[in-house]
Parts: C-alpha cells; structure tokens; sequence
C-alpha cells in the first residue's frame, strides 16, 4: 500500500462526451472507455479526511481538504479500466505540490466550501491566481439508500487511474468497500471546470447524478505501461 484515505460526502454528476474528443486528452497507451457507444465526462465533488502513507497515522491538518474533479474514463491494453483526471481542485497547497511533483496530477489550488443545510448539500469552488473557473451544487439528500443501475455502476466501478508523467503512462491501483449511494435529488448547478479542462462545456442537466456517504480508499504503487505499439508478452 503506497497511501490510503477517507472519502466523504461525495457527489457525481455526468454527461455524455464525445468519444474522439476524449480521446485527444488521455494520456498514450489508453482509449476512452464507452458505455453503450458513449463516453461520459464527470464532475465530482468530495471530502478527504484521514490522508496517510503506508502504516503512517493520517496527517494532521494537512491531510484533510475539499476536492472537485473533472474526470474521463479510460481503458488500457490489458483491459484495466480507469479514470482520468483532467483537473482536480484542492484547498489545501501543500497537497496540490506533492501530487503534482510525486505523480504528474493536474492539481490545483482552489478555493472549496461545503456545508448541509436541513438535509441539503452544497459545494461551491473557485481557482486561485486570478483564473476565473469554478463550480457549484447544491442537492437534496434522503437517508433511503438506492442502488446503482449499469450505467452507475460503470461509472463508479473504477480501480485505478491513468496518468501521464516523466513520458510514461502509469496506472495507480485503487481498492475500496462496495458503494453504498443515497436517493437525492438536484437542486441547482453552475460549471466552469469541464470547459476549463479542455472538453466542450455539458449542455443540459447530467443524466447521472449520485450521492454517496463515502468510504476508505487504498492507492497501490504505480504501474508503468509498456510504450503504445509495443507487444505485451
């Protein structure tokens, strides 16, 4: 185990991408993964709590902060299927350096708030540094639990991400508990994030929106892909 930690409140919204789009941003060696012939882009929304390396205890202070990705999904010669972060807003600076240097991650500094209001959630982001891009939500949560159908499911069911960094492509492993997702509704929504990062900006409502309480997560090491065009065995 390289790092693990907790992910809390988090809240998925997606729409369909056109796949040759998507494929123009994903590192070398992977190619968007469809569901149905479609590709999809997310923006997700989320707290970390209880960042810790190896059998460390979780940092204090430092390993807590609010998130929000864009994200891609992608699939790699061996058939491993992961995700693309295309963009990921981080409140806290030191985590944004470490993870930009250590892996190549496209982490930002960001401005991130969350707070619940009688039932409702509410996320708001914006950049630092004088860039204007942000994003909001705002949604009804019930305590009724509610299960993923098959479009979810590919979107959440995800062990790993891709990544570029130092000329190769590397996939990080991931493993985490079964999702456990709640019955919400979506109240409101503004997005600068997903055209910032290089991808036409969603028109319409997300046809996926979901709520999850959150869950422990455990990064493996990296994995280096063999060169696109290379022969596996």
């Amino acid at each position: 185990m390289l790092f693990r930690q907790r992910w809390r409140d988090l809240v998925f919204l997606h729409w369909p991408a056109d796949p040759f789009e998507v494929a123009r941003l994903l590192p070398p060696g992977t190619v968007p993964d469809l569901y149905q012939g479609r590709a999809y882009v997310g923006l997700v929304f989320f707290r970390m709590d209880d960042l810790a390396f190896g059998p460390t205890p979780p940092l204090p202070y430092l390993g807590s902060f609010g998130e929000v990705n864009v994200r891609l999904y992608s699939r790699d010669a061996v058939g491993r299927r992961g995700v693309v972060f295309r963009s990921l807003d981080c409140d806290r600076l030191l985590p944004v350096l470490t993870a930009r240097g250590a892996f190549g991650l496209p982490y930002r500094w960001s401005r991130i708030r969350s707070a619940w209001f009688d039932g409702r959630l509410v996320y708001r982001t914006s950049r630092r540094g004088g860039e204007r891009a942000g994003a909001r939500v705002w949604l009804d949560v019930e305590d009724e639990p509610v299960t993923a159908g098959p479009l979810e499911e590919f979107l959440t069911q995800r062990w790993g991400l891709h990544e570029r960094f130092l000329g190769r492509t590397y996939y990080l492993p991931t493993t985490h508990p079964a999702w456990t997702f709640r019955r919400c509704s979506l109240l409101g929504w503004e997005d600068d994030l997903v055209a910032a990062a290089g991808l036409s900006r969603p028109r319409g409502e997300p046809v996926s929106v979901l709520y999850a309480p959150g869950l422990p997560v455990r990064f493996g090491p990296p994995v280096a892909l063999p060169p696109p065009g290379r022969r596996l065995g």
